[in-house]
Parts: C-alpha cells; structure tokens; sequence
C-alpha cells in the first residue's frame, strides 16, 4: 500500500528537517522553507495533507491554506504556530484547517493528530457516494418547514453536516434544536451515534461523570468503571444541550477536550483520544454571559465555529399547517387512532396565535385536540380557548390596521405623515404582528430599516415594541 503524500512547511530549517525525519517514517514527505514554494508544489502536485507553519515572511500559511483548498476543497490542512491565540485557531478552522496544532511540536501527539485527519477523509470519502445519492434525491432535512426564513437555515445545513466543525445553536426554548442536531448527525455520513446530553438537567459531579465516564471507586457509589458520553459518541456525535448552564469548572475540561481532543475519565490516569462531533445548543446569551464573565470566553470562541440560529415559530408563520399535519398523524398514529383532518377555522386560529413555547407548545396544543376530539374533523370549538381568544385578538389588530389610510410603497414614510397618524398606524401594526417588526414593516409597506428608525425617532419601548 502507497504510502500517504504530505507536504511539509516551515520557514525554521532545523525544525522542518526535524520534523521531515520523524514523519518519514510512515508518510511520502515534500518539505518546503518557504511558503511561495509550498504554493508552487501545491498547484503542480496532490497531497493528501498539508502541514504548514502560520508565521512565514512573504507567504504565509493562510496563503498556503487558501491555495491547497482552492485546487481541492477536501485538502486536508493542518497549522502549526508558536504564537497562536483562540481566534487565531477559530480562524485557521473557519477558513478550511482541519486543526490548529501548537509549537512546540509533541511529534507522537501530531502523528495521531495527522492519522485522525487522514481517517477523516476516508470516511468522507467512502461516504461521498451516499451524500451524492442523497442530493439526487432532494432528501429533504429531517425538520418540518418550507418558509422562507427556514430555506437557508436548511441549505445550511447540508454545507456543514459533511464536516467535524463544532456547531452551536441558539434559539428560543422550543424552536427545535436538537431536531436540528439530529438532523446535523444525519447528515455527517458518521458511523457512530448521536449521543446527547441535557446540561442542565445533571448536578456538576454528576455532568463531569456523565461527559468523561469514570473508574471504579472514583467516588461512593462508583462500583465499576464506566464509560462516558464522550466514549459512547466515538465516531458520532455528542449534542451539549443548554450549554449555557454549566459550571466553570466543567467548563474548563470541556474547553480542553475541544483544544486537545483529549480527557481522563474521573479518578483515572489514561488519556484518552476524543473523535465525536461536537454539537452545543442554548437558548441563552453567551455573548452576554462572556461579558458577565459567566461563561469561558475561550470556550465561547470554540463552541462558536458555526452558529445556526433557529427563529421563533411566530417567525415562520407559513410552516404551521406543515407542523400541525405532521403533529395530528404522529399523534393519532401513536394513539391508535384513524387520521383526523381539521376545519379551514381551527387552522386559522392555530397560525394567528404567537406561540411563546414555540414548536413544543404547538406540539402540546395539536396533542390535546386529537387525544379530546369527538369525531374525525378538529373544529375551532376543539382548539383550546386561550388560543382562540389570542387569535381573535389577532384578527381585531389586523382588521384595524386595514382600516388606516392606505400606504403605498412609493413613498410610505412621506404618506404616514400626511396621513398624520403615523404613530398610530406603526403601534397597529406591531400589535397585529405580535411584536415582529419584520411582519409589521410587511403591513406598513416600509422597509425594516425604515421602521428601526422611525421607532426610534418616536422612542417606542421595548414592551411595546419586541426586537425580532
């Protein structure tokens, strides 16, 4: 069997020479000092991995990053640095690195780093033919929705599903999120499992036990060795959910485990290799909580590689009737019962209502109508009566903003105020939008930005006006 092709470079002789010996051993190595050269080699040969030092004078080893993943996009790329940061690494992966590895160089840590990277593409490409196949056929994500704000959110999905890029998603409690990690996992071509685990739910000593496994006798009650979640997702995917509610401390071996794709079980000695995908999700904000200094910023940056942000269900209005199907022949399925159809009325009321529990609420509504249902049609009588009231409301704003004085597209900021009511007209239109600015600028005819700034001018509070 050939042997596997690495171009190696670094503008420091002695370590390239080092380094070009060690690896030798096992691979096809091209060294190179001097990055200009490296693009050269890159342009007029195949490798199956590049290994190449950041800091270079000319040409350095993003511009040799770029160049071998602009001749191949699954060129594998690894970066060394003596002088790298958090972002620098965020960056390195945000641009194609498959890792970003530290000087000095641990030569046995860096020959597992680079076989982890070679099996990577292995399996990426004895999957290649399923993903093609999967496309053919337009296999839809497994997430009920066609709306046009969840369309992106979809294709999103299907760009970073193939790669082992740490994924965070954020959203509302209820807007589906770890639907969206399975569907991630799916879509991967992994072999192993998807593996999740419900951060908020455990008690720190119980979180770390259930994360990184332990060994007999670690604490009371440890009678045998057990594995932990990290062992169990092996060639799989691990889902954090509500990342945002762990502790420091269990932050600070979660940020490792990212950094080093190494942990120790507890009260155990060996290191162990971690090859999971990573998935996080919260309905918290990290952002903030970094700045309240509740939460690693490191850490932030690691989870934060690729941020997929799920909107609430009041958002996308049109995928309802796709949901409240979906929900009433799952239901009656599991309930043993013959499919129900619903009344043009009842659905109606259930896409007006603003859904503060988002898709889980929609789910708890649909499930109390069939389980309560008299006879084979939903009527509006079986939609539960503080959704009816709220979407008589919602029709009552509506109906009174259709009564203002019309506004066209033209011009709609010039006619408000000749209309002399605008205020008015723009407090209608978020009451029957429910706060959503986006549907509201919709009513108005006006631009978002065009209602921002008016809010402003007219300094509409935040409880009469919600940011969507």
């Amino acid at each position: 069997m050939s042997k596997h092709r690495i171009l190696l470079v670094d503008d420091e002789r002695s370590t390239l020479d080092a380094m070009s010996r060690f690896l030798k051993r096992r691979f096809d190595v091209t060294a190179a000092d001097d990055g200009a050269v490296a693009v050269e080699y890159i342009k007029n040969n195949d490798y199956d991995l590049v290994l190449t030092d950041l800091r270079m004078p000319g040409c350095d080893g993003m511009s040799v990053l770029d160049a071998a993943l602009n001749k191949s996009p699954a060129m594998l790329c690894i970066i060394l640095s003596a002088y790298g940061t958090v972002e620098s690494a965020v960056n390195a992966v945000k641009r194609g690195a498959f890792d970003f590895v530290m000087k000095p160089v641990n030569l046995e840590q860096l020959t597992l780093i680079i076989d982890r990277a070679l099996a990577t593409r292995q399996l990426q490409s004895e999957n290649h033919q399923l993903r093609q196949q999967l496309s053919r056929e337009n296999r839809a994500v497994p997430m009920i929705g066609q709306s046009a704000v969840m369309q992106p959110i979809t294709d999103l999905i299907r760009q970073v599903a193939p790669s082992r890029t740490t994924v965070l998603l954020t959203g509302e409690s209820g807007t589906g999120k770890e639907v969206m990690a399975r569907a991630l996992h799916d879509f991967s071509g992994r072999s192993g499992k998807f593996v999740p685990v419900h951060c908020a739910a455990l008690p720190e000593a119980l979180l770390e036990s259930e994360l990184f496994g332990h060994e007999k006798g670690a604490f009371t009650g440890a009678v045998e060795t057990r594995a932990g979640r990290f062992e169990l997702a092996s060639g799989g995917t691990l889902f954090l959910d509500e990342i945002g509610e762990i502790t420091p401390s269990t932050q600070v071996k979660l940020l490792r485990v990212l950094e080093n794709r190494t942990f120790e079980r507890l009260g155990g000695a060996e290191t162990l290799q971690c090859d999971c995908r990573i998935v996080a999700a919260t309905n918290r904000d990290l952002e903030k909580m970094v700045a309240e200094n509740t939460f690693r910023e490191d850490l932030y940056y690691r989870l934060n590689v690729i941020n997929i942000h799920l909107p609430g269900l009041r958002e996308r209005r049109d995928d309802i009737p796709l949901l409240v199907k979906h929900f009433m022949d799952m239901i009656c399925k599991d309930n043993s019962r013959p499919l129900l159809k619903i009344t043009p009325a009842a659905m109606s009321a259930l896409e007006q209502y603003s859904y503060p529990g988002n898709i889980r609420e929609l789910r708890n509504i649909v499930e109390r109508m069939v389980v309560l249902a008299r006879n084979d049609t939903l009527e509006l009588e079986d939609v539960p009566p503080y959704v009816r009231d709220a979407s008589s409301e919602f029709k009552s704003n509506n109906n009174a903003t259709e009564n203002t004085p019309a506004i066209s597209l033209k011009n709609p900021v010039k006619e408000l105020d000749m209309a002399g009511n605008e205020r008015k007209l723009i407090e209608q239109a978020l009451a029957a939008a429910n706060g959503n600015r986006t549907r509201a600028a919709e009513i108005l005819g006006i631009s978002r930005r065009t209602l921002h700034r008016r809010l402003n001018e007219y300094a509409v509070s935040s409880d009469e006006s919600k940011e969507q």
